[in-house]
């Protein structure tokens, strides 16, 4: 690799060289993670789950997300027939480092070059997307399609109404504001100025930091 450590997904796998044309994923190669071509736009394998018939050959069930557009693609297939196209992705370092217009600018860690972004493009992303941070940067043919942001984030509570005094329910939560806008459940003891993990998958409240 570059010494920028620029890396390239061919089907989830990591390479020292770029994505081979050609390939293709047959039954048992499929994995969580992998970047796949669906109609001429980059999907990533969220899940996937296998069922074998008694004297038939298996079916698999896919379910793939956009990195475009983040939206949900469920696939069935027979198994043995599986013939899926990697896409070409590569990731990069970038740094969140403001926003104008509706368009989120993030500048490549190792090269300083600045991306513009539409918000479009990582609605799943901008609850917890603050300025500083460092993301993943996608980009598909040389061109930046969407981010990845770290699998937990630590963000400031900006609005916490107090717990009802005397309320020691197991798991009893209330609603608080991030430092983004976002809003979710905490537990009742976390206060306002205080940081918390959250997880970026789920959108849930980890711990305080």
């Amino acid at each position: 690799m570059s010494a920028r450590q620029t890396r390239f997904f061919d089907c989830g796998l990591r390479m020292t060289g770029l994505w081979r044309s050609g390939m293709s994923i047959g039954y048992g190669d499929l994995r969580k993670g992998m970047a796949i071509d669906l109609d001429g736009e980059p999907h990533i394998v969220v899940e996937y789950e296998s069922r074998k018939m008694q004297q038939r050959a298996p079916v698999m069930r896919v379910r793939f997300r956009a990195i475009r557009s983040g939206r949900v693609v469920d696939k069935t297939f027979n198994g043995y027939d599986v013939k899926l196209t990697p896409a070409a992705v590569e990731r990069r370092n970038a740094q969140f480092i403001y926003e104008e217009d509706d368009l989120y600018y993030f500048m490549d860690d190792e090269t300083y070059d600045q991306f513009p972004l539409s918000k479009d493009s990582m609605p799943d992303a901008l609850p917890f997307l603050i300025e500083q941070m460092t993301v993943e940067m996608v980009f598909h043919e040389d061109n930046p399609i969407a981010i990845e942001l770290p699998i937990t984030v630590e963000l400031e509570v900006t609005d916490s109404p107090p717990g009802l005094k005397g309320d020691t329910a197991t798991g009893a939560t209330k609603l608080a504001k991030l430092e983004t806008g976002h809003l979710l459940q905490v537990p009742l003891f976390v206060n306002e100025g205080e940081k918390i993990k959250v997880d970026t998958r789920s959108g849930e409240y980890l711990s305080r930091v």
